[in-house]
């Protein structure tokens, strides 16, 4: 894991020291070593920050040169079939570094056709001398990151927004667009960033950008190398469910298999849930000692998982760790999260995976992490819920439907127990919510989607198109829509896939790991196992009115049965109360009229409405209060 800077430019801003100071700027995410390659006449730069954690020798330094000198490379990931490429190959090597081998295979192969092969996570760039092109590459899923544009007339990239201000003159405005999709998502989805001319390259597509294009300044299209709409479109489904196990099973073994290569400390991030405990039960079989597994646990109760990470641990007898996190330690991380994120991010869940991540680097290199189960295989609550209320208007007569959207403006938090007792009764509930307050407001103002992408897209939305909080934003602008799959909960998991998890899931992992110098190793998102699972149906994946067959069927292998069933809990923290309480102060500040105007950006009226509903008790508005707040700390941050 590492981080990769980027010039390209023929006026003269190609310097070493640039390069230099733009890798220093993402340090975290290389604490180890760091390079410099320039080619002046082709007016090519690049420079990288490495973190050691496959050939620790000086033979995997970089950038790094292919063995004719056609091919160079700044690499940030792991390419984690790199020994099986190597003897397919038959190319004498130096070292034993996985970048190498990529050299090796773009030689033998060619830059796409080689991406085409590699099992792993990555973002790259590579110098083709041949050809005078580099091209810009990132992983089929999202797991790492890679943005680019143009500042100075010179075109640049880099792992991390952060990189971008070492450039000279750069001053890049925050594009509005990208704040109203912030705003409405609580994250800044691809291809936009939030500044006006960066982009974020999308997942499983490159970006062949020829030297001849910086005369016009013109950028690329992305060109697509691997899709999950496709995978699902061309999928045909398997119905034996003995094959599913089977083959699951397998395909996961495997990834984790590839995923334990290192040649530094590794272990596992543990919760207690499904995912987490099949990844480390998983790596306990097919290991000679025992697992490092890394817990924490909050005093609240509602939002402890460290009891069940703890009873799994103890079964699996893993080496374990745990760290018990007071309110005041979770709400010291807050002042940095404008450092963390790098730009503009609203899932708080990104404060307990920066706290197990520092956990884990106190011990070990490289953690794995069950991140992608729930999205493979329905593990969602929301699936099944969601896809209830799609079909409420089949089995709930349309005066009840009326009067449930009415509810949904009406519901005092106080009485939302009551009424989620009363909606469980009438089926339109398949299980109890936790704190339900203004989730059931939420789910029972869907009830008039008129499709089930219509129901998705709205039911993520923080706050909504017409509140205008976004001064200049363009209310009109939203994210490709995903094609309706099979089903209400195929679709929606399809969606998710897409956007929700490399755009907010992976960007927390990844942000909140590399903020540590720890690597973050996702082996449900290997993609032999992810286009396996979209053959799998819904009647398989779900069972009993829960998700996850196949995983609870392969995980009772493991761990007795008492410890699989237990209702899921999200990585969370008490946001809404802090807000009303601990973080009051820091809030208002940020939140008051005049510190909401000082940006220019965000439109006062609708954020000052909703923080006094919030602070009265009778809402719960914390997630969009909150996706305020993180901007408004963020561009504090930019300004001083």
């Amino acid at each position: 894991m590492c981080g990769i800077v980027g010039i390209l430019d023929q006026t003269g801003l190609v310097s070493e020291a640039t390069l230099a100071a733009m890798a220093d700027r993402i340090s975290y995410r290389g604490p180890d070593s760091s390079g410099v390659w320039r080619d002046p006449e082709e007016g090519v730069g690049f420079a990288h920050r490495r973190l050691s954690i496959v050939d620790l020798s000086p033979a995997g330094h970089q950038p790094m040169q292919s063995s004719t000198g056609r091919y160079t490379i700044t690499f940030n990931g792991e390419v984690f079939n790199f020994k099986e490429l190597a003897q397919s190959i038959k190319t004498p090597l130096r070292g034993g570094s996985d970048t190498e081998v990529m050299l090796a295979c773009f030689e033998a192969y060619g830059v796409k056709a080689s991406v085409e092969r590699f099992v792993g996570m990555f973002a790259f760039a590579v110098f083709d001398r041949q050809e005078r092109t580099v091209t810009l590459v990132r992983d089929r899923l999202g797991i790492k990151p890679l943005y680019y544009g143009y500042s100075a007339g010179a075109f640049v990239f880099a792992s991390d927004l952060h990189a971008f201000r070492a450039l000279p003159g750069w001053g890049a405005q925050i594009s509005r667009d990208a704040l109203t999709l912030f705003m409405r998502y609580g994250f800044v989805p691809a291809p936009w960033s939030i500044y006006e001319g960066i982009f974020k390259l999308p997942p499983g597509t490159l970006l062949e950008y020829s030297l001849d294009s910086l005369a016009t300044r013109k950028l690329p299209t992305p060109q697509t190398y691997w899709s999950m709409i496709e995978i699902s479109r061309r999928s045909e489904l398997i119905e034996d469910p003995e094959e599913v196990l089977r083959r699951t099973e397998a395909l996961l073994q495997d990834a984790i298999r590839l995923r334990m290569i290192a040649d530094v400390p590794l272990g596992a991030f543990l919760s207690g849930g499904i995912d987490s405990s099949l990844v480390v039960a998983l790596m306990q079989s097919q290991a000679s000692t025992h697992i490092r597994t890394f817990a924490i646990g909050f005093g609240e109760e509602q939002y402890n998982e460290a009891p069940f990470a703890r009873a799994v641990a103890e079964h699996l007898h893993t080496d374990h760790r745990e760290l018990r996190v007071t309110p005041q330690d979770a709400q010291m991380v807050i002042p940095n999260l404008q450092d963390i994120s790098d730009e503009p991010f609203g899932d708080a869940s990104i404060i307990p995976t920066y706290l197990v991540s520092k956990l884990a680097r106190e011990h070990v290199t490289v953690s794995l992490s069950g991140d992608g189960g729930d999205e493979l295989f329905g593990g969602y609550d929301r699936y099944l819920l969601l896809d209830r209320v799609f079909n409420a208007k089949r089995f709930l007569p349309r005066p009840i439907n009326s009067a449930l959207l009415k509810a949904a403006h009406l519901l005092p938090l106080a009485q939302a127990d009551k009424l989620q007792t009363l909606l469980q009764k009438s089926g339109l509930f398949p299980f109890k919510l936790n704190q339900p307050g203004e989730k059931i407001r939420r789910v029972l103002s869907l009830l008039d989607s008129a499709s089930a992408e219509e129901l998705y897209y709205r039911s993520i939305q923080h706050w909504p198109d017409d509140a205008g909080v976004v001064v200049g934003g363009n209310l009109r602008i939203d994210v490709p829509h995903v094609p309706m799959r099979r089903d209400a909960r195929s679709f929606m998991a399809l969606a998710d896939i897409v956007m929700y998890l490399p755009d907010d899931i992976l960007t927390k992992v990844d942000r909140a790991s590399m903020a540590c110098s720890l690597e973050a190793r996702v082996p449900f998102l290997d993609h032999r196992l992810v286009e396996f699972a979209a053959q799998i149906p819904s009647q398989i994946l779900y069972r009993d009115g829960r998700g996850k067959w196949p995983l609870r069927q392969i995980l009772s292998k493991f761990i007795p049965q008492e410890l699989i069933d237990r209702p899921k809990r999200g990585f969370s923290i008490p946001l809404d109360d802090w807000l009303r309480s601990s973080l009051r102060e820091w809030a208002s500040e940020l939140l008051s009229e005049q510190a909401l105007g000082e940006s220019g950006a965000i439109n006062p009226s609708p954020v000052v409405r909703a923080w006094a509903d919030h602070l009265s008790g009778k809402r719960n508005l914390s997630q969009l209060l909150w996706n305020v707040l993180m901007f408004q700390a963020w561009n504090r941050a930019q300004l001083g």
